[in-house]
């Protein structure tokens, strides 16, 4: 009994700071929206837009320094690349705008835009 009351605290803010932790991603799960496209940056460029809503398979670089981007069922993804650690292939597919697949080798950035309104949220006068 006396070690639950030494500690009681300690249990009372572990498991608030887990509610907390868990409310945050409650409300981010529940306020992303679906891209509508992928935007490809190469050393800083954007190279291409491709839509989501269809699906395709792009070879991005040249030769020693490819990857292929898969578009397939609303997401996108790396399922191939010649990069020596392949983070950018394990990253898994994206599809909630903000969300993006880098490959630090080839300087290539994959990034889903869009997916709002696009509207003001504020009026201001």
């Amino acid at each position: 009994m006396l070690f639950f009351q030494k500690h009681k605290h300690d249990i009372l803010l572990v498991g608030a700071l887990l509610l907390l932790a868990l409310a945050l991603l409650g409300v981010r799960a529940a306020t992303r929206e679906r891209g509508a496209s992928v935007e490809v940056t190469v050393d800083g460029a954007v190279v291409m837009t491709l839509p989501l809503s269809r699906d395709t398979t792009v070879t991005l670089g040249d030769a020693g320094h490819t990857n292929t981007l898969v578009i397939a069922d609303g997401t996108a993804f790396v399922a191939d690349a010649d990069c020596p650690d392949l983070v950018c292939v394990h990253r898994g597919a994206i599809r909630y705008a903000g969300e993006s697949i880098v490959c630090l080798p080839h300087r290539l950035v994959i990034a889903v835009v869009g997916g709002g309104d696009g509207g003001t949220d504020i009026l201001s006068q």
